[in-house]
């Protein structure tokens, strides 16, 4: 996207701390906040250690079940469609993680 044209306005000093402290929460810049706002999303906030561990514990999960996948597939012992079903759900866990924690949420009030 080509970003052309520049909107400069004045807002308050209390304004101005609010908008500083609602972008280090998001972890956005003052400009990308404001993007986010006009199409009508609100940022969350950038999430706790918590999240960041279960990410990761996640990730590891799935990489122990590519790999027990691959050597099933290879030594025909273990029901790999199985496990690639497994495999799908873990995905899908991390993808509702992904959206509950970090995407914006649309903010119908501004429609």
């Amino acid at each position: 996207m080509n970003k052309t044209i520049k909107k400069q306005f004045w807002i308050t000093p209390e304004d101005d701390e609010i908008l500083k402290l609602k972008c280090e929460k998001a972890c956005l810049s003052e400009a990308a906040l404001m993007r986010y706002l006009i199409r009508g999303y609100e940022p969350r906030e950038k999430p706790d250690e918590r999240f960041y561990k279960s990410m990761n514990d996640l990730s590891a999960i799935g990489r122990n079940i590519n790999q027990i996948v691959a050597k099933a597939n290879t030594l025909n012992f273990v029901d790999a469609p199985l496990l690639a079903e497994e495999l799908n759900k873990l995905k899908a866990l991390r993808t509702k993680i992904e959206m509950l924690y970090l995407r914006p949420v649309e903010n119908d009030k501004w429609q």
